[in-house]
């Protein structure tokens, strides 16, 4: 990673946060074309944009931590402690491996398919009963199959469906909140006390009584218990989150390129294809933070040591030196590596929970239900956020 030829990085100072809370494709283009490792100066962090750059990263973990620290650590004051997503190998291998055996494709399909499927079929008959009129696919589909989903893979009996969304959108708001907004806190103070109480009653049975889930996984372990805590509530964050997003940014991507939607409904075949470039082209997980151990090089600029490092692979999976039409979303396009679900060591562990449950379960049974399924242009959708993005409101109508 060392060359003769490098400089400090150039300072963005005309990143806006308000607006890549708003649509941040635009930033991410001109930091691409312009300094595709630059410094934020309204982030405090470098921005890395480039395929090249975060591939890189993701490939040399002594140099670049997940360990955060200092003020940049938002998901350890989210959480109440570093989950296994901010530690590096050993200890992050050691934690990942007690619940890499519950989320194995073969396992997910013996065990947990029928479960998925069960849920969807659930919250399609809400999203029925709402009508073409009145449907709202975030609301009355995608989070509740999302969370129940995520209830039951957790093991989390009788958590309403309504109280593990909230819970997820506080943890995930408070570990995006790099602009430590305190009404952010508060609200995920406040989710991070229910979770606890109810992990405190939870925690001693499943030692007691295991039963399959990840929850009982990690309590088996040998793990602390607050380190228990802290990945179960990672996957609370994550593990409603992403698959709900993708749910909306699925559909809301085939209502605007309505040839494709009827290429997949002609072939449902090509329903992965689907949702893997819908992963690449609106990435549910914009960013993640790394920290540099030491002094180091990333294409041809200097950063130093302890420098906060956002990878921003929401802008890498639009690369054009990678993506042919990167800015288009093409389910014909030929299979690339990307970015979506990270890389390396630090691949998300649920991203086979995901591409089975959404990809494979909830989104091809709407089609299959209500093929003329569409957005509806009548009511206004709302998009949010850019360290994770997604629609918090999606209206939807269909005909027949």
């Amino acid at each position: 990673m060392t060359t003769t030829s490098t400089a400090a990085a150039p300072t963005a100072d005309w990143v806006d946060p308000a607006a890549l809370m708003i649509d941040p494709y635009p930033t991410y283009r001109r930091l691409r074309d312009e300094c595709p490792v630059a410094w934020v100066p309204a982030l405090s962090r470098y921005l890395v944009t480039s395929f090249a750059g975060c591939r890189a990263i993701e490939e040399d973990q002594e140099t670049f931590s997940a360990a955060v620290s200092g003020g940049g650590a938002t998901m350890a004051r989210a959480l109440g402690a570093q989950p296994m997503l901010r530690k590096d190998d050993p200890e992050h291998a050691h934690e990942r491996g007690a619940i890499n055996p519950a989320l194995r494709p073969k396992t997910l399909r013996e065990r947990w398919a029928p479960v998925f499927e069960r849920n969807a079929r659930t919250h399609l008959e809400v999203l029925r009963e709402r009508g073409p009129d009145d449907a709202d696919l975030n609301r009355d589909y995608a989070a509740p199959v999302a969370s129940q989903n995520l209830v039951d893979l957790l093991g989390l009996k009788g958590t309403h469906v309504e109280d593990m969304r909230r819970w997820s959108h506080a943890f995930i708001a408070g570990t995006g909140n790099l602009l430590d907004d305190p009404g952010i806190w508060r609200r995920c103070d406040a989710a991070r006390d229910e979770v606890d109480a109810l992990l405190g009653e939870l925690l001693p049975h499943l030692r007691e009584h295991p039963d399959g889930s990840i929850t009982s996984a990690l309590v088996h372990s040998g793990l602390p218990l607050a380190q228990v805590s802290a990945n179960v509530k990672l996957t609370i964050a994550g593990g409603m989150n992403e698959p709900q997003h993708m749910v909306t940014n699925v559909v809301w991507a085939l209502s605007r390129h309505p040839d494709q939607r009827e290429l997949v409904l002609g072939d449902p075949t090509r329903w992965p294809a689907v949702f893997d470039e819908a992963v690449r082209w609106l990435s549910p997980i914009g960013m993640y933070p790394r920290e540099t151990t030491r002094e180091t090089v990333l294409r041809d600029v200097l950063l130093p040591t302890g420098a906060p490092v956002g990878v921003v692979v929401g802008a890498a999976n639009r690369d054009t030196t990678v993506f042919e039409h990167a800015e288009s979303f093409d389910i014909t396009r030929p299979r690339r590596p990307h970015l979506g679900f990270g890389s390396g060591t630090h691949l998300c562990a649920g991203h086979w929970a995901a591409r089975i449950a959404i990809g494979e379960i909830a989104v091809p049974l709407l089609y299959t239900e209500l093929p003329s399924l569409r957005t509806d242009p009548r009511r206004s959708e709302s998009w949010d956020g850019w360290v994770f993005r997604g629609l918090t409101a999606l209206p939807v109508t269909w005909s027949g």
